[in-house]
């Protein structure tokens, strides 16, 4: 008889998998809960159904809690004891204090990226740009918003400061679910793209100064859009 009693002991891969599978469940539903919270599809204070949603992503409820907790964190939900998640009230005092933080970060990331940034990510900006004006001619604005979004990360990453990305990218929700709430009016669209062309223009020449200038304006002119929304009123002559 064989003796296995020192036979070196191999351990099965399933588990894993199983943990990489949890894994991709749980990203693939922050992202889903996310971009349904920011674009309004689940309203400010609306209670969160734990059945409806796991049927909706087609995930079971370890996933979507694992996930309400990323958003939590971030401040999209509020959890509550034994009462489950609420999608969390944007208040005017939140987006100015958001907006005042995402304009210093977004500055220092302009100034970083003059010096950081690689031809080949400004290649891949400039062609998100082109891409982004081909939606915008055509009034398609959700794709619009998708470019513009990925033209902003990639900005960002381009300083190279990984720290400023990772806070960058978690206050960017809330600018992005404030944009949606803003109607945005065929001149401010149209204002807003000429403001990135600008943006793009000092980038690619490297103008430091020019760039955070320039990216403090665009996001103070989507702030008074947001602000306007919020207030119910009709906005000043400004960007979303």
């Amino acid at each position: 008889m064989t003796d296995l009693s020192h036979a070196p002991v191999r351990e099965s891969p399933a588990p894993r998998v199983r943990t990489r599978s949890r894994r991709l469940l749980h990203a693939g539903a922050v992202d889903q809960l996310r971009d349904l919270i920011v674009q309004g599809e689940l309203a400010a204070g609306a209670r969160l159904n734990e059945r409806l949603l796991c049927e909706r992503l087609g995930i079971s409820r370890t996933p979507l809690r694992e996930a309400l907790k990323v958003l939590a964190a971030e401040g999209l939900v509020q959890l509550l004891p034994n009462r489950g998640a609420v999608v969390t009230a944007l208040t005017l005092e939140q987006v100015r204090e958001i907006f005042a933080v995402m304009g210093a970060l977004e500055a220092l990331a302009g100034e970083l990226a003059c010096r950081n940034i690689a031809p080949a990510q400004l290649a891949e900006i400039r062609a998100l740009h082109y891409q982004m004006r081909v939606h915008h001619a055509r009034g398609e604005l959700a794709e619009y918003f998708r470019f513009n979004q990925q033209i902003h990360i990639l900005l960002v990453e381009a300083s190279g400061n990984a720290t400023l990305a990772a806070n960058y990218r978690q206050l960017n929700a809330h600018v992005r679910r404030a944009r949606y709430m803003a109607n945005l009016s065929r001149e401010r669209w149209d204002q807003a793209v000429d403001e990135h062309e600008a943006i793009l223009d000092a980038l690619a020449k490297r103008d430091a100064p020019r760039l955070q200038r320039l990216l403090r304006e665009h996001l103070s002119n989507k702030l008074l859009v947001v602000i306007a929304a919020l207030d119910g009123e009709r906005p000043p002559e400004a960007a979303g």
